[in-house]
């Protein structure tokens, strides 16, 4: 008999272990992505329902973070056991992507329309009424994800990976001694991931949303590598990881404006300009606040707060 999701969850909550330096990679981020795993389900039914939009955010949010650690872990699992993974998280990660954008959206668009003028909120209200049309078929198309047969079997078969210690791991190539242990190989993770968001200080000055979007995932990568693996890291991490959050919710602002303005490109009404209007000057004074967090970022004061938390491993 099939598990509910609640039995499951209670299941894999019972598993769950906390993450130790002497761990291997490979099975310290199965103890990760258990705990994420477990995060995911519990918004499950929440993201069903649609009462409240932040379900669709924390289970899209796992999802990716689920997608970065096991890109992480490539190295030291088989690719062939976790394939298949990849492609369903992908898979319901953009369905979910597609709800949360109109659902941010919307939600903006209902606050502007409070500032608009009775016969320019009816304008507004058509609009609305377009894009909540299309938020229905999006979450149409997420139920329909979520009751196929291909979830279900996602859900047991990653449920049963995750409680299998050892299962697709990779074996060890030769008989040299080489690092196996979260804390050898995760410094060198955490610095390869800052060096990737670094190098765009070279591109950064009058960089495009197609550059400032590549830097949003790349600092995306870094805050998950740090934060699914903060519990063995030393107490500043948490002040690093804040900073992090900062650019990202910064740039995830920006972010949330040119998707905006996809989906509005088909209304031309007056208000719907307005709006836009709107957010090229939102976007404008992100960008400057971007500019001043990058700096602050790439100070030594900050980075110092990398290098104190990552000593901690011993």
């Amino acid at each position: 008999m099939a598990l509910t999701t609640l039995e499951r969850i209670e299941a894999l909550e019972a598993a769950q272990q906390p993450v130790q330096p002497e761990d291997t990679m490979a099975e310290a981020g199965r103890k990760a992505l258990l705990g994420e795993f477990v995060r995911m389900l519990k918004h499950e039914d929440g993201s069903r329902s649609g009462e409240d939009i932040e379900d669709v955010h924390q289970m899209r949010v796992a999802i990716r973070r689920m997608r970065s650690l096991l890109r992480l872990l490539e190295p030291y699992l088989k690719r062939g056991d976790t394939r298949s993974f990849q492609r369903d998280l992908k898979r319901i990660g953009t369905t979910l992507g597609e709800v949360r954008d109109l659902d941010v959206l919307l939600e903006d668009l209902h606050v502007y329309q409070l500032t608009l003028e009775a016969d320019q909120q009816a304008d507004m209200q058509t609009v609305i009424d377009g894009l909540d049309a299309n938020r229905v078929s999006a979450r149409e198309d997420l139920l329909d994800e979520l009751d196929a047969k291909f979830y279900r079997r996602f859900v047991r078969d990653f449920a049963d990976f995750l409680l299998t210690p050892g299962s697709g791991v990779k074996p060890l190539d030769g008989d040299g001694v080489v690092p196996t242990q979260i804390r050898h190989i995760l410094p060198t993770l955490i610095y390869d991931r800052l060096a990737s968001v670094r190098a765009y200080e070279t591109v950064i000055d009058g960089a495009d949303p197609t550059t400032l979007h590549a830097l949003r995932i790349e600092f995306k990568r870094l805050r998950y590598t740090v934060s699914l693996f903060e519990s063995i890291l030393g107490s500043q991490i948490d002040e690093f990881i804040d900073e992090l959050k900062a650019i990202q919710d910064c740039l995830g602002h920006m972010n949330d404006a040119a998707a905006a303005r996809i989906w509005l490109d088909a209304y031309k009404n007056d208000p719907v300009q307005a709006y836009i209007a709107q957010l090229e000057e939102r976007d404008a004074a992100l960008r400057l606040q971007f500019m001043e967090i990058w700096m602050r970022f790439n100070t030594r004061k900050v980075q110092q707060k990398l290098s104190a938390a990552v000593l901690a491993l011993r």
